[in-house]
């Protein structure tokens, strides 16, 4: 099995991106970058999948509504 990624690699990746998501575009976007099988970790959780992730991220408030959908800013990413 490959490496686990961090949670913190998927919001740099929707700030370079830019645009607004949905969960459906948001999980096409990570398996397209990352691969249908990766799994992800945080700082309080592990092997999540992307859909997992995102409901994750979600939860802790990570995400903040832009246009008709959501993206994340650079002050909710933990710096560490």
């Amino acid at each position: 099995m490959s490496e686990s990624i961090h949670g913190h690699e998927v919001m740099h990746m929707m700030l370079e991106l830019g645009g607004s998501f949905s969960k459906q575009s948001l999980q096409a976007a990570i398996e397209a970058k990352f691969g249908a099988e990766a799994r992800f970790h945080t700082c309080s959780a592990e092997g999540m999948d992307a859909a997992a992730l995102i409901d994750f991220l979600q939860a802790k408030g990570k995400f903040v509504p832009q246009g008709e959908g959501f993206n994340t800013e650079a002050e909710r990413i933990c710096q560490h």
